[in-house]
């Protein structure tokens, strides 16, 4: 199964981005998938997460209320919308996914079995 990550690309504070997680298989449209970032030197950050099975979400304190996780089952498709970007959004953007992950574990990128390529987000002042 593959995971493929686009929609990123430099922008301006407080702007907008929309990636795009395009899953390879239909089947995961059962599963969950999530949003990661990594800045150089350091570690995978929890951006935020979706069931695709039941639509339930969660988002790291740091982006909850500016950015919007979604799905589009028909496309296989996983959408991240972030709104009010600041300089601290910048990064690369990984995509991610699992069939057997519980809510607690969702925060954590060493859970998921699958990732794609990252997407490199640059906000600039």
């Amino acid at each position: 199964v593959q995971l493929q990550a686009s929609g990123g690309g430099p922008v301006q504070a407080g702007g907008s981005l929309r990636l795009s997680c395009a899953a390879s298989e239909r089947t995961f449209m059962r599963f969950v998938m999530a949003w990661f970032r990594q800045t150089p030197g350091k570690e995978r950050e929890f951006v935020a997460a979706i069931n695709l099975s039941g639509g339930s979400t969660a988002y790291a304190d740091t982006v909850k209320g500016r950015f919007t996780i979604s799905k589009d089952t028909v496309k296989n498709t996983m959408y991240l919308q972030m709104n009010s970007l600041n300089l601290e959004d910048t990064a690369v953007y990984y995509c991610e996914a699992d069939s057997t992950l519980i809510r607690s574990s969702w925060s954590r990128s060493s859970a998921y079995d699958y990732w794609g390529q990252g997407t490199l987000v640059t906000v600039s002042s």
